[in-house]
């Protein structure tokens, strides 16, 4: 019999607020680009999966002021910055990708200079296709020697054909950081087919809703409806699973791979808790983590779930911290560092000036 845990964590927090220090901004010198070739795609084997033992279920409600930022050393002035490519843990250069479609590209990088990353070093758009992408979305804690994944949530574009988008790390200078030879991590699709023609709208909405499935009353077997216009911040998604992937290289442990269906459920949830005001695991439809990976498509051997909300809203690294740093239920910074679970699936939604993260973990 498989045993599963579920960590509840409901919040109230009217202020956030968080405050560091941070080392005098190093340099770096920017790479020249000459080819707009790319180089070949590196893979990396499987990362194998130790099981864990699973502790039995824990309920606990906190209610915090503020949050600590993960501990960064001031960097020397005179450190460097350089990078290299390790693989591209998704979407792999030429992935088949339906028009419109919105999926998450995560590189993995080496941190190859002298220089301490940290959120004041940002990944942004540099060439080509954007594909919906942020303004910038800000690096973990990564220590030389220790590598990063780095993950943007984006959207195919509509009609059929190849497409590139090009992405630079900036240092806290706003210099482009050397990425091996070059200064650019790239994603390469083929849009296969074009996107499904939408309705118009009905409301003034940012985002409506868009769960795939209803759930059926107290089994809980689907995703709940959610009805209201919540919103979506891609860039508070990509903070939450960098964050979480530079907590896991701090402590020695390989990042967590972000699966699509774990976030679709993610998402589901999150929305639900938006609209529904709700703040633990259990859906307005009585539905659970289990039965939402489920109904996601993801069989999975061990699940767990985190959810944070906060108003006014705070940023995904407020949230992967709070985790990091809650005392009274250990279980959210253990799921953080678990060698249990292999994937995660990340959710956020905005609704009412209060903003609602969940996250995901799961191993088939």
């Amino acid at each position: 019999m498989i045993k599963r845990w579920i960590v509840v964590t409901a919040i109230t927090v009217l202020l956030l607020s968080a405050c560091g220090g941070q080392g005098q901004a190093p340099t770096a010198t920017l790479a020249p680009t000459n080819t707009e070739s790319p180089a070949p795609v590196v893979t990396e084997p499987p990362v194998a999966v130790t099981e864990a033992t699973v502790l039995p279920p824990t309920e606990a409600v906190a209610t915090i002021s503020a949050t600590a930022e993960i501990p960064r050393p001031t960097n020397d002035p005179n450190c460097t910055n350089s990078a290299s490519f390790v693989a591209d843990v998704t979407i792999p250069d030429n992935t088949e990708i339906a028009g419109g479609t919105t999926f998450v590209k995560t590189w993995r990088i080496v941190n190859t200079g002298t220089c301490i990353w940290g959120p004041d070093y940002t990944l942004t758009h540099y060439s080509q296709e954007r594909m919906g992408a942020p303004a910038s979305v800000p690096l973990g804690v990564t220590f030389p020697g220790q590598t990063l994944d780095i993950s943007l949530s984006l959207t195919a574009p509509n009609a059929v054909g190849k497409y590139q988008g090009n992405f630079v790390i900036k240092n806290p200078k706003g210099l482009i950081m050397k990425i091996n030879d070059d200064s650019r991590l790239w994603l390469i699709i083929q849009v296969t087919s074009p996107a499904a023609p939408t309705a118009a709208p009905t409301s003034a909405a940012t985002v409506q809703a868009t769960n795939t499935s209803a759930g059926t009353g107290s089994s809980g077997t689907g995703f709940a409806n959610a009805t209201c216009s919540f919103s979506i911040d891609q860039a508070k998604l990509s903070q939450v699973i960098n964050g979480v992937n530079a907590y896991r290289a701090q402590n020695g442990l390989p990042a967590y791979t972000v699966n699509a269906q774990l976030a679709k459920a993610a998402q589901a949830h999150a929305a639900d808790m938006a609209c529904n005001n709700l703040t633990g695991h259990t859906g307005s439809d009585k539905s659970t983590v289990e039965s939402r990976v489920a109904a996601s498509g993801y069989v999975a051997a061990f699940e767990s779930e985190n959810v944070y909300y906060a108003n006014p809203p705070g940023t995904g690294q407020d949230a992967v911290n709070w985790w990091i740093n809650d005392q009274s239920e250990t279980r959210h910074r253990l799921n953080l560092i678990s060698d249990t679970y292999i994937h995660i699936g990340v959710g956020y939604a905005f609704f009412n000036n209060t903003g609602y993260y969940v996250i995901v973990f799961a191993t088939p």
